[in-house]
């Protein structure tokens, strides 16, 4: 097999959604798994959507997973430039011959006029889409138009044959005769659209296994079609996945909550699990679950991806997710929660912070949950939410007073010294160790849920708790 090149050619306008994150890996995976290469490029051509902020933003986001490219906007490569705003003098070259081959022709109806026929060709019953008028004019007519000012786009003839993609995904896709209309390749204003630009760099960058969503499928046999009349010879090898859903087996929008790479990010997931979860959403190996990358690397193969839909499923994102966390060790995982507790206003002091890590990592789903488990021990300025507040009230009269005095005795101040402790006061007022150390829990760290309390006071201190405690105290009393 000659080199394997593949690409991932977003259109940004926003924060990359999680089904363009899945292709681009699903791409990068099958370059990297043949030695080959991975391009990006970027398809800007509509100024209208696309901003520099959004570029920046995907170039952020594919970083973040891992994925790198070997040729894109930012390294260069031989096939340079890869933004498409850059190739406009390209795509103009190619749509020349094809017009001088007579593979395209300008084509003078308006909008009003394609909407109008669109209309009758749905009350007739019958499919709607361009119906080649302007392919047929007469010169006269064409003169007249020209004449008129009229502007014109340039369409692409559609060969009058049935066209055939061989999918590594859907297997054999067959296009009948006249079902594939000929379609826009250069606008009234000059610019290229989708099917040219991205057919013609495909073409010219040497793409030899094309991944993408099925949306698109209907795409291909018009490119392929464009490609063969610009001299082609040889044609990538084309993979259409299915979309992601969602749990309404509808395809994965906002309605159904996080969908960019940007999002599930800033929740907190680590790049090693979204990698992990994106590759197994409609593609399998063994019943496994779990993969590393360089066992992705060895192991994708674009051909095992399901033809069914996947369904996004956050509650297997999450348990994914807390494995990982649960495999880094205490100073990469304090490393990861810093950016979350710095977010949220907490400055925590880096020895603590590691020290902490063994008591939340198995109660963490995401690294955004060490904001409130850990926010007692970097702040002082602990307010009870309203369960915390609802314990406090019905604590024993006195119990905070007596728990502060008991913790003062304690001596060396330890996590197996306090919990003893704490189980005298407990037992001494007639309560259960979970109905004794909840009034504590609740006055130390705000909340009725927090790591286990004899470790989180052993860190939090001596002084801390017992002020805490007082102050609590003084506030029931």
């Amino acid at each position: 097999m000659s080199e394997v090149r593949t690409r991932f050619a977003p259109a940004p306008s926003g924060a990359i959604h999680v089904g363009n994150a899945r292709t681009a890996l699903y791409s990068w995976l099958t370059a990297r798994h043949h030695g080959g290469a991975f391009v990006l490029r970027v398809e800007d051509t509509d100024a209208s959507r696309v901003t520099e902020e959004a570029f920046h933003l995907v170039m952020d986001s594919l970083r973040w997973l891992g994925i790198d490219w070997d040729e894109g906007p930012d390294v260069g490569g031989p096939h340079a430039p890869y933004r498409q705003s850059e190739r406009l003098g390209i795509y103009h070259e190619h749509v020349g011959r094809l017009v001088e081959a007579g593979h395209a022709y300008r084509c003078y109806c308006t909008p009003e006029e394609l909407e109008e026929r669109r209309r009758a060709a749905l009350a007739a019953g019958q499919a709607p889409g361009y119906d080649g008028r302007c392919r047929r004019l007469t010169e006269a007519e064409r003169a007249a138009f020209e004449a008129e000012g009229r502007p014109s786009a340039l369409r692409f003839a559609m060969p009058e044959r049935e066209l055939v993609v061989h999918d590594l995904i859907k297997g054999e896709v067959r296009f009948a005769p006249g079902t594939l209309r000929d379609f826009v390749i250069l606008r009234s204003d000059g610019s290229p659209t989708y099917l040219l630009a991205a057919g013609v760099d495909d073409l010219l960058m040497g793409m030899t296994h094309i991944i993408r969503g099925e949306d698109l499928l209907a795409a291909t046999p018009r490119q392929l079609a464009l490609m063969e009349a610009l001299g082609a010879t040889s044609f990538p090898v084309y993979a259409h996945h299915p979309l992601i859903v969602g749990p309404d087996r509808q395809p994965l929008s906002k309605r159904h909550g996080a969908t960019s790479v940007e999002a599930f990010r800033e929740r907190g997931f680590l790049p090693e699990a979204m990698v992990n979860y994106l590759a197994i959403l409609g593609w399998s190996y063994e019943d496994r679950d779990l993969f590393s990358v360089d066992e992705l690397i060895r192991l994708f193969d674009v051909s095992r991806v399901s033809r069914n839909p996947a369904m996004f499923d956050v509650q297997k994102l999450e348990w994914m997710n807390a494995h990982y966390i649960q495999q880094l060790d205490d100073d990469e995982l304090a490393a990861r929660c810093m950016h979350f507790l710095t977010a949220a206003g907490l400055l925590p002091e880096p020895g603590l912070l590691r020290r902490a890590m063994p008591l939340v990592r198995e109660r963490m789903k995401v690294l955004a949950d060490a904001v409130g488990l850990l926010r007692f021990l970097f702040t002082d300025d602990v307010e009870p939410d309203e369960r915390a507040a609802k314990v406090l009230a019905g604590a024993p009269e006195g119990y905070l007073a007596a728990a502060a005095s008991a913790l003062e005795a304690v001596e060396p101040w330890t996590a197996a010294n306090v919990a003893a402790a704490l189980d005298v006061l407990a037992q001494g007022a007639g309560l259960s160790r979970t109905k004794g150390w909840q009034p504590v829990r609740a006055a130390v760290t705000g909340s009725t849920i927090s790591p286990p309390l004899p470790e989180s006071l052993e860190l939090l201190g001596r002084e801390r708790t017992l002020a805490r405690l007082r102050a609590a105290a003084t506030r029931a009393a």
